[in-house]
């Protein structure tokens, strides 16, 4: 029987990931992290690969989960959290707790992962976590580090590509972000506005953005990033989970799974 998206469940992941710590590049936190990141998504049947390299003298590992067959699409996350909260004016040294900022796109991944009718997707799905997004400006470290090594190590043609970033912020506003692919991009727009949607996925233009979806785009794909950039803890030691909702997160999941269950794929890019 297909399961329904549930943002209570979805928020559990959450608070799962936020009770390991923070969860920088190379730690212990996040190395636990990604195991129960994969052991749940090879709990409902999905094959994990673990695609791992060195950057900077520190161990990478990005997750990417297949199943289904048909087009390749990759919808993808970061797992990582920022080692020092340098928008934080008390604490600018301290980590990052990252509720927002990292679990909530792996939490709406994880219970997409649960629920999708694959019966009724026209594609192989990937879902992609990646390490290392979030450390630019830190020690010489760029940005978007696992997502740039997974897009320069593709060797299939995604049909899209959607990111999904800082979606559980209880003032839930996801603005079209301007670099994304356009006709991706409205086609998500246009499913949320059919649940009922519209006063949180808002069609005017946002940001510009610098974020996982960007390295994908430099390959010519189409790539979408859904993301509230409007968070006020982003960066900050008040990152918690007490900012994510469960209705938030559910609303992006319960979109993501409409979208990805239509019948006709999007086409070729």
């Amino acid at each position: 029987m297909p399961q329904a998206f549930s943002g209570q469940r979805a928020y559990a992941h959450v608070l799962r990931q936020v009770a390991f710590g923070p969860r920088p590049p190379g730690s212990s936190a996040l190395r636990l992290t990604g195991d129960t990141i994969k052991a749940a998504l090879e709990q409902v049947g999905w094959a994990v690969e673990e695609q791992t390299f060195t950057y900077r003298e520190t161990p990478i590992r990005n997750l990417i989960a297949r199943k289904g067959t048909g087009p390749v699409v990759i919808l993808g996350a970061h797992y990582d959290t920022r080692r020092q909260a340098d928008r934080d004016q008390a604490h600018p040294t301290a980590p990052v707790p990252g509720a927002n900022d990292g679990a909530s796109g792996v939490a709406v991944l994880l219970e997409l992962a649960r629920t999708l009718d694959m019966s009724r997707v026209p594609y192989q799905v990937w879902l992609a976590f990646f390490d290392a997004e979030d450390q630019g400006g830190l020690d010489g470290w760029e940005w978007i580090v696992g997502s740039s090594y997974m897009a320069e190590h593709l060797t299939v043609q995604p049909e899209f590509v959607v990111i999904v970033d800082m979606v559980g912020d209880a003032d839930q506003q996801l603005y079209l972000e301007q670099n994304s692919a356009p006709q991706v991009r409205d086609r998500i727009w246009a499913v949320a506005a059919g649940l009922g949607y519209g006063a949180y996925f808002i069609n005017r233009p946002g940001y510009s953005l610098l974020d996982d979806h960007t390295p994908f785009l430099r390959r010519g794909l189409r790539a979408v990033d859904i993301i509230d950039f409007d968070y006020p803890y982003w960066h900050t030691t008040a990152d918690t989970a007490d900012k994510v909702s469960p209705a938030s997160l559910e609303r992006v999941g319960r979109t993501l799974k409409a979208f990805l269950e239509q019948p006709s794929p999007m086409g070729s890019p």
